[in-house]
């Protein structure tokens, strides 16, 4: 299995392959001699998904049911692990075929069902995109902030808000900024332009998180009181009851993705490569990063007097305008390495697959950011009954 790799299309196939209506330059398989992802690409891959907010302040839910930090951190890793089969499963053809997702769909839901699972998970992302580019942005607007304090004073646009938020012109520059660093970056060089990101910010990225977690050990003489905190259940029965939810909770944190992994497994050189870069990358960052959350937030009792979950509020908390800096360039270089792999590759590859000769990748990726627009993202993390849930 881990060396099934079909050969490649000769240039007759390749020439009819690529005529046909069903497809154009980036939907058709890519060839052996053009994949350049070794296993540290795709274990840079992961790494960059994996380090967002979200992970950080993953086992908060968990904790907060019950569990004691430990059992939170293994329903974590036992999450990654399970949605690690349909991973590597659903990327081995990607990597056997050079095929993207709507593509491999086609065998499964045919031609025209191909677009009901794609479009689908192309709109979830979208949903994704907005969201966490609103994220990335806000965190330039707080850089610019320190710079410019007066950008607090911005005049505010009241049609884009809400009971829940109001938008001022500086937030909505600083989140447009950002949109473009996305979307510019990916119609730069596609797939090459996720690798060279992932590879040069997956190292820093860890070096920052270790950074956290040395300053949380040095100013809380230790890990604070969280650690050492029992589990709140009276009985086993009442863990478990705690337990499946959550781990099926961790398992859908990866589901979409889990899907469309072949647009990004098609770039492996071998099957070893797209599965031990994934098992590296999947079940070592995720429970790292929810781990240096729990230590953290432990810490920020002792040194605050209070639980700070959310590493943005965090960050708030420094009186150094470098550390500052430093800290919410993290917070964007995290979300740029999310945003662009996560949530852009599978609706762009999506509306390619719906009119191959109308729309080609980049100008899917292109829609995708505007459709991420019009959704309001602002919105959707304003109100928590909104897109997002617990």
């Amino acid at each position: 299995m881990l060396d099934a790799i079909a050969p490649d299309p000769t240039p007759e196939e390749l020439e009819t392959i690529r005529a046909s209506a069903l497809c154009n330059e980036e939907l058709a398989p890519v060839l052996l001699a053009d994949r350049r992802w070794r296993t540290r690409d795709i274990f840079s891959l992961r790494v960059g998904m994996s380090v967002c907010i979200p992970t950080y302040m993953l086992a908060s839910g968990l904790i907060s049911q019950g569990m004691n930090w430990w059992q939170a951190i293994l329903t974590v890793a036992a999450g990654n692990l399970i949605v690690f089969i349909p991973m590597v499963l659903n990327g081995h053809a990607g990597t056997k075929h050079g095929i993207a997702f709507p593509v491999f769909a086609r065998a499964s839901f045919g031609v025209l069902g191909t677009h009901i699972a794609s479009i689908l998970r192309a709109v979830v992302a979208c949903g994704w995109f907005g969201i966490q580019t609103w994220i990335g942005g806000f965190a330039i607007y707080k850089i610019a902030q320190l710079a410019w304090p007066a950008l607090a004073d911005a005049p505010v646009i009241g049609f884009l808000g809400n009971e829940h938020i109001d938008i001022n012109l500086a937030e909505m520059v600083a989140f447009l900024i950002f949109w473009v660093i996305n979307i510019g970056l990916f119609t730069w060089k596609e797939m090459e332009s996720i690798r060279y990101v992932e590879s040069w910010g997956a190292p820093l990225l860890l070096l920052l998180g270790l950074g956290l977690l040395a300053w949380a050990w040095v100013k809380a003489d230790g890990f604070g009181p969280m650690l050492s905190q029992p589990d709140r259940f009276e009985s086993r029965a009442d863990f478990w009851a705690a337990f499946f939810p959550g781990l099926t909770a961790m398992v859908g944190f990866w589901a979409t993705l889990s899907l469309n992994i072949p647009d990004f497994t098609r770039e492996a050189r071998s099957q070893k490569d797209q599965a031990l870069g994934q098992f590296l990358g999947l079940n070592l960052t995720m429970p790292f990063y929810a781990f240096i959350g729990v230590a953290v937030t432990s810490a920020t009792v002792v040194i605050f007097g209070e639980t700070i979950w959310d590493p943005v509020e965090l960050l708030s908390r420094f009186d150094s305008p470098m550390i500052m800096v430093i800290s919410m360039f993290a917070l964007t270089l995290a979300t740029l390495t999310t945003n662009m792999a996560a949530n852009v590759v599978a609706p762009a590859t999506a509306f390619s697959n719906l009119l191959p000769r109308v729309v080609s990748m980049r100008t899917g990726a292109v829609l995708t950011g505007i459709v991420g627009i019009l959704l309001m993202p602002w919105k959707l993390i304003a109100d928590p009954s909104g897109y997002i849930f617990t």
